[in-house]
């Protein structure tokens, strides 16, 4: 008995100095399964314009947006621009004192008076937010929020996502997302982050996103979700005109485009910032 123990022992010890075991080969039902899946991301990508709609570098938009609170409206449609670079800068205006049209390309240069205009800029991990009180720190935790809604967004998902090592594809089978048939498949990272698209069965256009998350603060997992719709081709991209971002169920807010343009190469300057209000301290009397 004290032999076999030892043995035992023995044994456990090799395996503690032994590289871990290559994953498992997937299944043939695996393969089969991951293949499907692949193949609707595939359709989604070349139905949103393939190599065209992988290869922009930004794209420009205006139109209306709408804030809802527990699904309710809670303003209404104000004119904003956003402007996007990939693969991580982005400046959305609000800006009410002129046309958008005209005061797009200088807001960073000029004084922003009405207490509604507002700018808000993200460079990589950074995030300022402009007013009429001057340029600021964004929130570590509006930051955050924004970060994780890059990272999980649907361009990032369908350019980087699927080609990282260790991503597993994953389809789900046919379903129903806003009235319209469809197919569902997940994708999943080497980070244990998850992404999960339904792609209309006939023009196999991405009709919904959806992601989990936890939060930090109270450990409860949330649920956020995206619905495109009114798509249009723009410079060969099929692009959606109306976007729909709800959370744990509850619409959240709502942008309508009025005009898109793509690879407009906006100059670096669009995406900087220095801090000159710090909202910790007063501001200095008149």
């Amino acid at each position: 008995m004290r032999s076999f123990l030892i043995a035992i022992l023995l044994t456990i010890a090799a395996l503690s100095q032994t590289p871990p075991a290559p994953t498992a080969a997937k299944s043939p039902v695996e393969q089969e399964n991951s293949a499907k899946a692949k193949q609707v991301i595939d359709q989604a990508i070349e139905a949103l314009g393939g190599p065209t709609y992988l290869s922009a570098q930004d794209v420009t938009q205006d139109g209306r947006f709408y804030s809802f609170f527990h699904g309710e409206s809670n303003s209404v449609g104000i004119p904003y621009g956003l402007v996007t670079k990939y693969p991580d800068k982005d400046r959305f205006e609000v800006i009410k004192m002129r046309s958008y049209h005209i005061l797009f390309w200088t807001v960073g240069n000029v004084p922003v008076k009405d207490k509604a205009d507002i700018v808000l800029i993200h460079n990589a991990n950074k995030g300022y937010e402009i007013t009429y009180k001057g340029t600021a720190i964004e929130e570590p935790k509006d930051t955050a929020t924004y970060l994780r809604r890059r990272e999980h967004s649907l361009p990032l998902v369908l350019r980087q996502w699927i080609h990282e090592p260790g991503v597993a594809l994953f389809y789900v089978g046919t379903g129903v997302a806003e009235g319209k048939p469809a197919q569902q498949v997940t994708i999943m990272n080497a980070r244990n982050e998850s992404v999960t698209l339904w792609i209309d069965d006939h023009t196999h256009l991405p009709i919904k996103k959806s992601y989990s998350w936890r939060d930090p603060s109270d450990k409860l997992r949330n649920v956020e979700d995206e619905v495109y719709d009114n798509y249009k081709p723009v410079q060969g991209i099929m692009t959606p005109h109306s976007v729909t971002r709800y959370m744990n169920g509850d619409m959240s807010n709502q942008r309508f485009v009025n005009t898109v343009s793509y690879n407009q190469n906006p100059p670096e300057s669009l995406f900087e910032a220095s801090v000159t209000y710090d909202p910790k301290k007063p501001l200095p009397k008149k």
